[in-house]
C-alpha cells in the first residue's frame, strides 16, 4: 500500500491527472490503467530474467572466457542493476515523478537490450568460433567485443534499476487506498503484480533460453528487445488514464543532513536537559539515547535561535528527524547478515547452470538447455510461498500463540539454514558429478541439480519476504520509500559479494578449484567455502537478531495505522496477501527486481 508522506499521515490528496489537476477517479486509474503498468513489469523481467539466467553460457561457449570470469560479468551486472535502484528510487522521490522515472527507464532498458540483440547477432562482436571453447587454444574475445557487450549490460541495468524500485508503486496508486472498493482492489493487484514477475520469469528460463541456445541469441534478445519497446509504447500510450502522484521529496536527503549537521556541531556541547533539543516535545517519535552523537544535529545554538532560523533544516534538524536517522542505522547489522544469502543465491544464476553444462540434459530424446533447470528454482519458490500460508503460518500461530506466526527476522533466520544446505547439498553433487566424469568417463543427469535448486528457493521463499517485511516495518514511517531500495541493495552486495569471493579464490588457489573446465578444477570446495561463511554468518545474524529492538511509537502504542492494518489482516489469516504485498515493493523476482 502507497503512502504519500505529509507528517507522517495518509494522504490521497496528492493524486493528480496527467495536466496536475486533482485526478477524476471515475476516469482515471483502476484495473485500466493498472492493467498497462503491469505490462512493463513483464517485460522487464523477461529482459532481466533472460540475460543473467543463460549469460555465463554465452561468455563461456561464445565469447570463451573462463567460467570464474563469466560468473562475475553475470553477479555484476545483477548487482549493478540491484544497487541502480536506490538511484532510481531517489529520482521519483525527489523529482521525476514514478510515471517519468519508470517511461525513462523502460527506455533505456529497451535501448540497452537492443544493444545487446546487435551484439549478440554481428560475428564481427564475437570471437573465431572454437569446437572446444574450454580448451585454451580458443581466442578469447577482445576488448572492443567486451566493450560492446559491457555496454549493452549496463545500460539494461540502469534501466532495469529504474523501473523496480518505482513500477509497482506506480501500479498501486492507480487504487486509492481511503475507498473501501478500490482498497480491495489493490491487493488483487499486488496479487497480479506477483503473477507477472512470476510469468514473465518461468517464459525467460524456459521460451526464451531454448531460443537463446538453439536457435540464436540474436533471436532471443530480439524478441525481449521487442516486447521492452512495445511496453514502453504502450505506457506512454496509457498516459491520460492513469493518477499520479507529486514527488515528496527523497529521504536520503534527510539522512545525508542530519548526519552532516551532528559532524558540523560535533564541538557544541549538549544542552543541560534532552527537551532543550530542537521540537522534542513535538515529536512522533520517542527520543532514545542510542547514537547519541547524532543528537547533536537538534542542538539549538543561541545565535540560531536569536536569528529565527529554527525551521531552517539545514541549520538545525528536529529530534523526530534525528531518531528517524537512527532508525535507519539501527537496521545495518541486520542488513549485513542479508547479503551473504544472495551471495549463495547468485551461484544458481552463474555456477550451477555452468555444471548443467557437464551434465546430460536429455530428457528423452529431447536436450534441456541449461539455463532452463532454474524453473525448478522458481517452482519451489511459488510452491513454498503457498506452503507458508497454508501451512507453516497456521502452524506458527499455534505454536507461538502470535497472530503473525513466524516474525520477520524469524523468516530471515530460516532462509540463511535453507542457503546453507544448499550449498551443502551443491557441494556433495559436484564432487559426485566430477568423479564420475573424470573416472568413469560418465555423465549424470543434470536433474541432479534439482536439490540444489529447490532447497535454495525454500531459502528465498523464507528470506526474501522475511527481510522485505523487516525492512518495511522498521524503517521510519516518513522513510518508508527507501526501504525498498535498502533491501535491493542487499541484493547487489551480496552479487558484488560473490564477484568478489570467486575472484580471491581464484588468486588464492591458482584455478585449481575453479576452472575453466569444471572437470578440472574443484568446484565444490568453492561450494564448502560458502557453507562454512553461511554458518559463521548465521551465528552472527542471531546475535543481532536477539539485540534488536522493534521500534515504538512516542506513545508507547501500536507504531502506524498501517501496522495496525497488517496485524488485522494477519488475524484474518490472509498472510499470502501480505508476504505477496511485500515482495512486490521491490522484488526483482529472482523469484525484486
Amino acid at each position: 500500500m502507497v503512502l504519500v508522506e505529509s507528517n507522517g499521515e495518509k494522504d490521497s490528496s496528492a493524486l493528480v491527472d496527467y495536466q496536475g489537476n486533482p485526478a477524476d477517479k471515475s476516469r482515471t486509474g483502476g484495473w485500466l490503467a493498472a492493467g498497462l503498468i503491469l505490462g512493463t513489469e513483464l517485460s522487464e523481467r523477461i529482459c532481466v530474467m533472460g540475460i543473467s539466467m543463460n549469460m555465463v553460457t554465452y561468455l563461456v561457449g561464445d565469447m570463451h572466457l573462463s567460467s570464474s570470469k563469466s560468473a562475475n560479468i553475470v553477479t555484476n551486472f545483477m548487482g549493478t542493476l540491484n544497487i541502480l535502484g536506490l538511484l532510481g528510487g531517489f529520482l521519483a522521490d525527489a523529482k521525476l515523478g514514478r510515471y517519468l522515472t519508470v517511461a525513462t527507464f523502460a527506455s533505456i532498458t529497451a535501448l540497452g537490450v537492443t544493444l545487446l540483440t546487435v551484439s549478440t547477432s554481428i560475428s564481427s562482436l564475437r570471437p573465431p568460433q572454437c569446437h572446444d571453447s574450454r580448451k585454451n587454444t580458443c581466442v578469447q574475445a577482445n576488448h572492443g567485443q567486451l566493450a560492446m557487450l559491457y555496454l549493452s549490460l549496463y545500460i539494461i541495468a540502469l534501466g532495469g534499476g529504474g523501473i523496480k524500485s518505482n513500477v509497482s508503486g506506480f501500479g498501486s496508486d492507480q487504487f486509492d487506498a481511503s475507498n473501501p472498493k478500490e482498497q480491495k482492489a489493490m491487493v488483487y493487484f499486488f496479487n497480479r503484480f506477483y503473477f507477472c514477475i512470476s510469468l514473465g520469469s518461468l517464459f525467460s528460463v524456459t521460451v526464451l533460453v531454448y531460443l537463446q541456445d538453439n536457435v540464436g541469441r540474436g533471436w532471443g534478445y530480439g524478441i525481449s528487445a521487442g516486447t521492452m519497446i512495445i511496453a514502453v509504447v504502450v505506457l506512454l500510450a496509457g498516459t491520460k488514464l492513469y493518477r499520479f502522484r507529486k514527488p515528496q521529496g527523497s529521504p536520503l536527503t534527510i539522512i545525508w543532513r542530519v548526519v552532516y549537521l551532528a559532524w558540523k556541531k560535533r564541538s557544541v556541547p549538549f544542552p543541560s536537559h534532552d527537551s532543550f533539543l530542537n521540537e522534542f516535545n513535538t515529536s512522533k517519535v520517542a527520543h532514545t539515547h542510542r547514537l547519541k552523537f547524532l543528537d547533536r544535529a537538534a542542538i539549538l545554538e543561541d545565535h540560531e535561535v536569536s536569528s529565527g532560523y529554527t525551521n531552517n533544516p539545514w541549520l538545525v534538524s528536529t529530534v523526530m528527524q534525528v531518531e528517524e536517522v537512527k532508525m535507519v542505522i539501527q537496521l545495518i547489522p541486520i542488513w549485513s547478515t542479508c547479503i551473504l544469502f544472495w551471495t549463495i543465491y547468485s551461484q544458481m544464476n552463474t555456477f550451477t547452470i555452468e555444471q548443467a553444462t557437464f551434465m546430460n540434459r536429455y530428457l528423452g530424446s529431447f536436450e534441456v538447455p541449461a539455463g532452463t533447470f532454474s524453473v525448478f528454482l522458481f517452482l519451489t519458490i511459488l510452491l513454498f510461498t503457498s506452503l507458508n500460508e497454508k501451512l507453516f503460518v497456521p502452524m506458527a500461530r499455534r505454536i507461538t500463540h502470535k497472530p503473525q506466526g513466524l516474525t520477520s527476522l524469524q523468516r530471515v533466520g530460516i532462509g540463511l539454514l535453507f542457503s546453507i544446505a544448499g550449498m551443502i547439498a551443491s557441494a556433495i553433487v559436484e564432487k559426485r558429478r566430477r568423479e564420475m566424469a573424470v573416472n568413469e568417463k560418465i555423465k549424470i543427469t543434470a536433474f541432479w541439480l534439482v536439490p540444489q535448486f529447490f532447497i535454495v528457493g525454500a531459502g528465498e521463499a523464507f528470506a526474501y519476504v522475511g527481510q522485505l517485511e523487516f525492512f518495511i516495518r522498521e524503517a521510519p514511517e516518513r522513510m518508508k520509500s527507501m526501504s525498498t531500495g535498502l533491501f535491493l541493495s542487499t541484493l547487489a552486495m551480496g552479487f558484488f559479494v560473490s564477484s568478489l569471493l570467486v575472484t580471491l579464490v581464484v588468486a588464492a588457489t591458482g584455478k585449481s578449484w575453479l576452472r575453466n573446465n569444471l572437470n578440472q578444477g574443484k568446484l565444490e570446495n568453492f561450494y564448502w567455502m560458502l557453507a562454512v561463511l553461511g554458518v559463521l554468518n548465521f551465528l552472527v545474524f542471531l546475535v543481532f537478531a536477539r539485540k534488536h529492538q522493534y521500534k515504538i511509537r512516542n506513545d508507547g502504542g501500536p507504531e502506524t495505522d498501517q501496522e495496525k492494518e497488517l496485524t488485522h489482516w494477519q488475524d484474518e489469516a490472509i498472510v499470502d496477501d501480505i508476504e505477496k504485498k511485500a515482495v512486490v515493493e521491490a522484488k526483482e523476482v529472482p523469484l525484486v527486481d
